[in-house]
């Protein structure tokens, strides 16, 4: 199993980096993978799930994204469902100190194929990871400190009609 930890303080409220990450459009910007099915638009939330689609390293992916946790402001998590790992986890934490929102991810993984799937792992996959999470952080900062967070993070009104929308979806298939 690998653990990825990558971390930045950003100069924004926390409630604001929070959102930003959980905007599928940022996630999408990041990962290059397209949302097919599941919440594919807007901010997820607890329960939410996602399947991506996209080529990475010259093959097709997927991902089915589930989440796992949800902790507003402090804490989410997503969970692969589906895709080429064998386990995938990633926690999302936030604390503000000092005036300052300390964003910080935890990244687990595992690959299938015994040793060959270790040797993908460590020479591959985790340069790709990190060089994914710091992007994403990178991004999140440059938007939470500027006026471009408005963009990406919809009004509270806008929000709760749209969670009110999707507890009503849920209720209706079940």
């Amino acid at each position: 199993m690998f653990r990825l930890k990558e971390s930045i303080h950003v100069n924004a409220p926390i409630e604001r980096c929070f959102l930003l990450s959980t905007s599928i459009d940022l996630v999408r910007q990041t990962i290059e993978l397209r949302p097919v099915s599941g919440k594919t638009t807007g901010l997820i939330v607890d329960g939410d799930r996602l399947l991506w689609r996209g080529w990475k390293f010259a093959i097709p992916a997927f991902h089915e994204t589930l989440i796992t946790g949800y902790d507003r402001p402090t804490f989410f998590q997503d969970t692969m469902g589906r895709g080429y790992f064998s386990h995938f986890q990633h926690d999302h934490n936030f604390q503000f100190v000092d005036g300052q929102t300390v964003m910080w991810d935890i990244v687990r993984f595992s690959l299938p194929l015994g040793a060959l799937g270790k040797a993908v792992g460590k020479y591959i996959v985790v340069p790709h990871v990190l060089g994914l999470m710091q992007k994403r952080f990178q991004l999140l900062k440059r938007l939470a400190e500027s006026s471009d967070w408005e963009r990406y993070i919809p009004s509270e009104s806008d929000r709760l009609s749209a969670r009110a929308a999707t507890l009503e979806d849920r209720i209706v298939s079940r």
